[in-house]
């Protein structure tokens, strides 16, 4: 078996992407959660009832987890949602994946123009449907699928799709180039000039040709 080895200086990128993913996740959650919000209040009135009766303890699957972390540690959470322990879950399961999403991402090159935002749907497709389809029930932080009324499935799709294209388009936006400050320009062009090599033209003999 082949063991990899991975340079100082590809560690110290890894590093460096795996931190501006946490960056841009951070700004995915907190657009996602403005349009969750946003549809949230302006779904059908029985839709969102039926949404929030469901719920396990009438909580955000975050906020269930953290309230069961507080109950084996003996103590309870106050108030139960929001909480601030909740809602640090809730960007961390943001943020966690857009750093591995950020330090990998690079493997995968980008071959016509507005591939990479493919990348960032398929990594909020990913989430909906491991999370908020998958593990959700099975941890039993959310009830079962098919308790949920058809507008929460699609406003939980849209919400994260939101979130992969945010931070995607916010990692393009961490690695574009900055510009050069003009002294930068003016010293780089003086160093060119310098080292660049000076050639003396060869003086043509009498009958016009040049001499080698």
């Amino acid at each position: 078996m082949q063991r990899i080895v991975i340079t100082g200086n590809e560690r110290d990128q890894l590093i460096s992407n795996a931190v501006k993913g946490a960056i841009a996740g951070a700004v995915g959650v907190w657009l996602m959660d403005r349009l969750d919000w946003f549809m949230f209040e302006r779904v059908d009135a029985r839709a969102r009832q039926r949404t929030e009766a469901v719920r396990p303890g009438g909580l955000d699957p975050t906020h269930v987890a953290a309230n069961r972390v507080a109950h084996a540690a003996g103590t309870t959470l106050a108030p139960a949602q929001p909480h601030p322990a909740g809602v640090a879950l809730h960007y961390a399961l943001g943020i966690g994946p857009a750093a591995v999403y950020a330090a990998t991402r690079e493997r995968f090159p980008v071959r016509r123009a507005g591939q990479d935002h493919l990348y960032g749907l398929g990594l909020g497709l990913g989430l909906f449907l491991v999370m908020d389809e998958t593990l959700g029930r099975l941890t039993g932080l959310t009830a079962a699928p098919r308790a949920y009324p058809w507008q929460a499935h699609a406003r939980g799709l849209a919400a994260h799709l939101v979130l992969g294209l945010a931070t995607n388009m916010v990692l393009n936006l961490l690695h574009a180039p900055r510009p050069m400050p003009q002294s930068a320009l003016d010293r780089t062009r003086l160093q060119r000039e310098e080292t660049a090599p000076i050639f003396s033209p060869a003086k043509p003999d009498s009958a016009g040709v040049t001499l080698h």
